[in-house]
C-alpha cells in the first residue's frame, strides 16, 4: 500500500498486458462437435485502465479506481475488416450496462477494447439500461444492432423499484462507430430477445421475436416467434407466430430465445438458442441449436435433443450462476465457425467448430422423445446398430 504512484502503475499495466496477451489454447474436443478454450476470451480485466483510474496523479495521488467494472459479457460478433469484433456488454460496478468494442487478430485471443465504449444515442424516453445486442450484417447494406432497452415501469405501485418494461432497441451503422438510432420495436409484449434475419422475406425484413408477459417471466409466451416487418424504421410486429415452443420437462421449459443472426449453409440456416429451465439452484440456462429451410426460415426442420453447451467448472459460478448464453457467432470463409458465449453474466469464452460439424450435428442427432422410455428406446436403437460393427466395445 506504500507504493508510489509512478510504480503502481507500472504494476498495473503489467498485469493489464499480460492479461490481453495471454495465448488461449484449444482444450481437447471429446464430443467431436465443438472445442473450448483454456481462458476466456474477455474479462472485467480486460477494461482499459483509462475508463476506471484517473491517472492524473495530482487528482488521484493513491491511484485508486474511480469507476469500476463488475463483468463484461453477452457480446454480440461480427467480422469486420478481417478481425473478429465483439460488441460487449459492459456492466459497472453501479449496474448500468452499456456497450464496447473488442476486437482479435485471431478470434480467440489477444482481445482489446476500443480507446472508447460505444456513444449509443438515447431514445425520446432515455433507456435506464442497456445490453444484449445481436448484429446482423443484412442484404441492405446496414450492419443492424438489436439490443434490449429496460425502463421502470411507469405503471408500478408506489415504492416498487423493481418492476421494469423491456422492449428492443434498434440501431445501425456502416463502421461500427457512427450508430443511427430508429425507433424501438412495436409489440403487444415485452420483448427481451430479437434479432434480425440476414434477407429479406418477401420483401420484408424478418424478426425472431420472444414475446413475454412481463420483464422476467415469459407467461402465455410460447417460445421464439417469427415477424414480417415491412419498414425496419418504424418497426411494428402486427403478427407473430411461434416457430419453436416451449415444452415440459425440456431444456426450454420456462423460457427460450434466439441467441445470434442464423448462419446460412447449403442444407438450411444453423440456429443457436438458448434455453432455460428451473432448478434447485435456480434459473439455469443452456446453448442448444436447430435448423430451418434455406427457401423458408420460419420452418424448423431439424432439432437435435438437449443441449449444445452447458456451464462446467469455472462457467458454473459468477453473478447470475449456473448460465451459459450466447448472442453472437462468426462464421469464416473456410467453414470455420466461433462461438461465442458468456458464463454466469460474468465473462466472454469461445468455443470452435465448423459449418459441416454443426450441419452434421443437427440433422444426424436424434431429437427429443419427451419420455424417458423413449429415450431408453433411443439409445438401444443405436447399441443395436453399433454391434454390427468391428470394435464396438
Amino acid at each position: 500500500m506504500n507504493n508510489s504512484f509512478e510504480e503502481r502503475l507500472r504494476s498495473l499495466n503489467h498485469r493489464y498486458e499480460e492479461l490481453v496477451e495471454r495465448p488461449n489454447r484449444q482444450k481437447d474436443c471429446f464430443n467431436g462437435i465443438f472445442s473450448r478454450y483454456e481462458h476466456p476470451v474477455l474479462t472485467a480485466g480486460h477494461v482499459p485502465l483509462s475508463w476506471r483510474y484517473d491517472l492524473d496523479p495530482s487528482a488521484n495521488p493513491f491511484l485508486l479506481e474511480r469507476i469500476g467494472v463488475n463483468a463484461v459479457f453477452n457480446a454480440g460478433a461480427i467480422k469486420f475488416n478481417g478481425n473478429y469484433v465483439l460488441v460487449a456488454r459492459v456492466e459497472g460496478s453501479d449496474r448500468k450496462s452499456f456497450f464496447a468494442i473488442a476486437e482479435s487478430p485471431n478470434g480467440v485471443d489477444h482481445f482489446r477494447f476500443r480507446p472508447f465504449p460505444v456513444h449509443l444515442p438515447e431514445a425520446s424516453v432515455p433507456d435506464v439500461n442497456v445490453y444484449d445486442m445481436r448484429l446482423t450484417r443484412h442484404e441492405d447494406g446496414w450492419i443492424y444492432g438489436i439490443f434490449c432497452s429496460e425502463r421502470k415501469d411507469p405503471a408500478a405501485l408506489p415504492g416498487d423499484l423493481s418492476s421494469a418494461i423491456a422492449t428492443a432497441g434498434i440501431v445501425r451503422t456502416h463502421d461500427l462507430e457512427n450508430w443511427e438510432r430508429l425507433p424501438d420495436l412495436k409489440s403487444k409484449s415485452q420483448q427481451r430477445n430479437v434479432v434480425l434475419h440476414p434477407e429479406f422475406i418477401h420483401g420484408q425484413y424478418a424478426l425472431y421475436t420472444r414475446p413475454q408477459d412481463g420483464f422476467i417471466d415469459a407467461g402465455s409466451g410460447g417460445g421464439i416467434g417469427w415477424a414480417l416487418i415491412r419498414d425496419i424504421t418504424k418497426a411494428e410486429i402486427r403478427e407473430e407466430r411461434i416457430i419453436d415452443p416451449r415444452q415440459y420437462h425440456t431444456i426450454k421449459e420456462l423460457k427460450n430465445g434466439e441467441g445470434p443472426a442464423p448462419i446460412k449453409t447449403s442444407k438450411g440456416w444453423l440456429h443457436l438458442a438458448h434455453g432455460v429451465r428451473g432448478c434447485a439452484a435456480g434459473l439455469r440456462y443452456v446453448l442448444y441449436m436447430y435448423m430451418t429451410a434455406l427457401e423458408d426460415p420460419s420452418r424448423v426442420t431439424a432439432q437435435p435433443a438437449g443441449y449444445l453447451i452447458a456451464p462446467e467448472e469455472e462457467e458454473r459460478t459468477g453473478d447470475v450462476s449456473n448460465v451459459v448464453f450466447s448472442n453472437g457467432w462468426i462464421a469464416d470463409d473456410d467453414g470455420t465457425v466461433f462461438i461465442y458465449y458468456a458464463s454466469s453474466d460474468s465473462r466472454m469464452h469461445v468455443a470452435v467448430s465448423s459449418i459441416d460439424r454443426l450441419t452434421d450435428y443437427c440433422l444426424n442427432t436424434p431429437p427429443d422423445q419427451l419420455r424417458s422410455a423413449l429415450s431408453v428406446k433411443t439409445i438401444r436403437e443405436l447399441i443395436l446398430k453399433n454391434k454390427a460393427y468391428p470394435g464396438h466395445p
